[in-house]
């Protein structure tokens, strides 16, 4: 008995062993091409930086990261997944800006005993009644954007809104959240996904001649909005709100004087005061030669919290109930200064708000104002009913 008891402990001990010098796949998958392809690169960046701080290991075992372009398609995301899953063997998935995105490849993903760590996409579902123990959100919940954005306009006595927004998961879950905390008039426009070209829609709201707009365009799309809006004349005429995932460094320099002046919601900024903040921005324009943007930063924390969460069980990512334990109760030093998940896995944070201005530089930036709201908790958590593995 004692030789079988031994025998066991040997083999059991071998197995740990190799297990803990094979590396970690991640498979970041992400949106490299197309006009919000500025955006996966932004993100892939800010992963590289958490993983350097880290040497290079997540849990002390070596990390594998196997990118792949999601093109921005539910589709492209799908197949991406499933070979990633199939052929590669990654154990966690990540980089995904999308909700589309995210939706297409959770339940593949989920089903087949993979984790999901999103530091962008957010939409409502997997907040809410498809919540997972393996699904982890380290950004926001989609609504979350614009209900923090509603809170700040109802502070500046708007009273009646323009809404505009892709047509997409995410578009709609920010309608949702502009209209639990905002009250008053909303006139609502959805745009095809990816649209580059709002002469159209502009000539609409000029119309209509709204009281404020507030507009959800990330990347390329939020670009073209804004430069469209100035050159009809609107700016300045009409008070422009929108969100840090559309207005931050990865679309500024490209607006320029265009943007000033508008106000957003931010979870996080490079004038944010505290340590973790200041050493990966100061890191990031080391590293890249330019601020980083919300994309970056919560992509950095999606990093450095799978190295703490790894890191607590000695990197034994092949035990899913031990590490999605270590998950839940991970502590890192989150750019956002605290950090913590609620229960169906999505953050309980702060939102400021910021307004885009010219620095002592004569750069084009989000000037933090304030805070609108502390610990601000998401609409869906209570229809969230998570069975732990």
């Amino acid at each position: 008995m004692r030789r079988l008891l031994l025998g066991l402990a040997i083999a059991s001990a071998a197995s740990f062993g190799a297990h803990a010098q094979a590396p970690i796949k991640i498979g970041f998958v992400s949106t490299f091409s197309g006009s919000s392809g500025v955006l996966g690169q932004e993100a892939a960046d800010a992963f590289k930086l958490a993983l350097k701080k880290s040497h290079g290991l997540l849990g002390g075992r070596p990390a594998q990261i196997i990118y792949g372009d999601d093109k921005g398609t539910p589709d492209a995301g799908r197949q991406l997944v499933d070979k990633m899953i199939e052929s590669d063997g990654v154990q966690v998935i990540t980089g995904i800006l999308f909700s589309n995105v995210l939706l297409a490849v959770a339940k593949p993903a989920l089903s087949s005993g993979q984790f999901i760590v999103s530091p962008v996409a957010g939409p409502s579902q997997l907040a809410g009644k498809q919540c997972h123990p393996h699904f982890f959100s380290v950004s926001w919940q989609n609504d979350t954007i614009t209900e923090s954005v509603a809170i700040q306009m109802v502070k500046d006595k708007i009273t009646s809104a323009y809404f505009m927004a892709p047509n997409y998961p995410g578009g709609r879950d920010q309608l949702a959240g502009l209209k639990r905390y905002f009250k008053g008039g909303i006139t609502e426009v959805f745009t095809a996904f990816g649209q580059l070209d709002y002469s159209a829609e502009i000539a609409q709201l000029r119309a209509k001649n709204p009281q404020a707009v507030l507009f959800f365009y990330p990347g390329g799309m939020g670009i073209n909005f804004l430069k469209q809006f100035a050159q009809s004349g609107l700016k300045g005429r009409i008070p422009l709100y929108s969100s840090a995932n559309t207005i931050d460094q990865t679309t500024l320099p490209a607006i320029g004087d265009d943007a000033i002046g508008l106000r957003s919601s931010a979870l996080w900024s490079e004038q944010l005061d505290n340590a973790a903040s200041k050493e990966f921005t100061a890191n990031f324009k080391s590293e890249y030669r330019r601020i980083p943007s919300a994309y970056a930063a919560t992509t950095y924390d999606a990093g450095r919290l799978l190295d703490a969460a790894l890191t607590s069980i000695g990197g034994r990512i092949e035990d899913k109930r031990a590490f999605r334990q270590a998950l839940e109760r991970a502590q890192f030093d989150s750019v956002r200064g605290k950090f913590k998940f609620n229960k169906n896995h999505f953050p309980i944070q702060n939102f400021y708000v910021t307004e885009v201005v010219k620095d002592d530089k004569g750069q084009v930036v989000a000037e933090m104002k304030g805070i609108i709201d502390e610990d601000h908790v998401d609409a869906y958590v209570d229809e969230c009913k998570m069975v732990p593995d």
